[in-house]
């Protein structure tokens, strides 16, 4: 059986144009996944980590091992929702709550640092158009199967997602429940990749 990042990979070198792009994407979880270095340490080469583990005492300190423990395994770290730690910790970019993109529409292109990947979280059309022009290089979409970090959001499902996929400006991510197992069913969704938290910690 494919892995979620072989499925990942495959999905991204579909998506004309946007292999550039990490194909598979770690979101930490601060209650989920306490500990993610080793979650980190076993992403393969080319994928990315987007540190959110919000509340925490020290979240500057995470965010310099992690970032020492990406660079040393070819992975992208970005950091959630502050503009100004990833600055700090010369990290590879931000990741922008949909709060924020909505409030604040030009936070990423305004305040972004150079060679930056810049996403930004949606949960529908009119999210996915105000991540792009807000300056955002892809968004990642939000609920597409059921997921237990939101059990209250109806999942979006293959093809609603695929129909987002294709009318979107910028390249999506499915992030919201998928596992190497439904992966197969966004094979020809335009997807850019995958994003996930559970998914890693199933495996």
């Amino acid at each position: 059986m494919a892995t979620l990042a072989e499925l990942a990979l495959s999905l991204n070198l579909r998506a004309a144009g946007r292999s550039c792009m990490p194909p598979l994407i770690l979101m930490t979880d601060a209650a989920r996944m306490p500990e993610p270095a080793p979650f980190v340490a076993a992403l393969p080469a080319g994928s990315a980590v987007i540190l959110r583990h919000y509340e925490i005492g020290d979240r500057e300190a995470l965010a310099r091992t992690l970032l020492r423990l990406c660079r040393s395994r070819g992975l992208k770290l970005l950091i959630a929702a502050d503009v100004r730690l990833a600055h700090a910790v010369g990290a590879d970019g931000i990741h922008l709550p949909e709060a924020i993109v909505r409030c604040d529409p030009t936070e990423a292109r305004a305040r972004r640092g150079p060679g930056w990947i810049v996403t930004a979280a949606a949960h529908g059309p009119h999210a996915l158009r105000q991540a792009w022009r807000g300056g955002a290089d892809a968004a990642l979409l939000a609920p597409v199967f059921a997921t237990a970090s939101h059990p209250e959001r109806p999942a979006l499902g293959p093809l609603r997602f695929a129909a987002l996929c294709r009318a979107s400006p910028i390249p999506v991510y499915a992030l919201g429940g998928v596992t190497a197992e439904n992966a197969k069913r966004l094979a020809h969704s335009g997807a850019a990749g995958i994003a996930a938290i559970g998914a890693f910690l199933d495996q």
